[in-house]
C-alpha cells in the first residue's frame, strides 16, 4: 500500500507557527458556526506573517515560480499588461537589445529610456510568479513556516531563547530550501540555455580510458 504524503496548507503552516510559540493549534482558517478565528488578534497576525514571509520568499525568485524567455504581444494599445500575481516582471536578460530599460508603472510595462508605455513588438520577459502557499514545494514550505515563526516569537513572545532556537530550524530549512532548488533547477556551470542537450561529466567514464 502506497504512503500518503501530506504537503503542508495553510492550516498547517499557521498551526506550526502556533506551536512554536506555544499555542494551541486550530482547527481552521474559516468562519464556521459563527466563530471567526481571524478575529483572535494572536491569529490574525501571525496569518499575515505566514502571508508575508511566503511573499518574501517567493520574491527570491525561485526555479518552482520563475519563467523565462515569455514570448508576449502588446495589446491593441500598445500596452504590455503586468499579470496582477507578478512579483518581478522585466525584460528577458536573453535579448541582446539594451535599447530599453522597463519597470512596472500603472499596471504596465514603461520603459524609461523612451519614456512611454506603448510598444510596437512582440518581447521576451522573464516573470517571477507569486503562487499560494499550498502550491509551493514542500522543503519551502518549510523554509517558510521556520522563518515567519522567528518573525513570531521575536513579535509575540519574549523569549531571546526561543528567538535563538527556531533561527537555528530556519537555517537547516533555508539550507534544505537551496538543496531543493540546485537539485530542481538543472543548474549547470556552463550556462546552457534552455532547449538545448548537453552530457554532463560522468566520473565512472575515466575507467573506460
Amino acid at each position: 500500500m502506497a504512503i500518503q504524503i501530506s504537503t503542508d496548507t495553510e492550516l498547517s503552516a499557521v498551526n506550526s507557527i502556533l506551536g512554536s510559540i506555544g499555542q494551541s493549534p486550530i482547527t481552521s482558517l474559516q468562519v464556521s458556526g459563527g466563530i471567526d478565528p481571524l478575529a483572535n488578534p494572536e491569529i490574525s497576525i501571525i496569518v499575515n506573517i505566514l502571508s508575508e514571509t511566503n511573499k518574501n520568499v517567493q520574491a527570491m525568485g525561485w526555479h518552482f515560480n520563475t519563467q523565462y524567455n515569455l514570448e508576449k504581444s502588446p495589446d491593441s494599445s500598445g500596452h504590455f499588461e503586468v499579470p496582477a500575481d507578478a512579483i518581478a516582471y522585466d525584460v528577458s536578460d536573453g535579448q541582446s537589445d539594451r535599447f530599453q530599460d522597463v519597470t512596472r508603472r500603472d499596471g504596465k510595462i514603461f520603459d524609461l529610456i523612451r519614456d512611454t508605455n506603448v510598444f510596437t513588438g512582440d518581447m521576451k520577459f522573464d516573470y517571477v510568479k507569486l503562487l499560494k502557499f499550498d502550491d509551493v514545494p514542500p522543503p519551502i514550505q518549510r523554509y517558510i513556516i521556520a522563518r515567519a515563526s522567528v518573525r513570531a516569537a521575536s513579535q509575540l513572545v519574549s523569549n531571546t531563547e526561543l528567538v535563538k532556537l527556531l533561527k537555528q530550524e530556519e537555517t537547516a530549512t533555508q539550507a534544505a530550501a537551496m538543496e531543493y532548488e540546485c537539485q530542481h533547477s538543472d543548474a549547470n556551470y556552463m550556462g546552457w540555455p534552455n532547449e538545448s542537450s548537453y552530457r554532463a561529466y560522468q566520473p565512472y567514464k575515466a575507467l573506460i580510458r
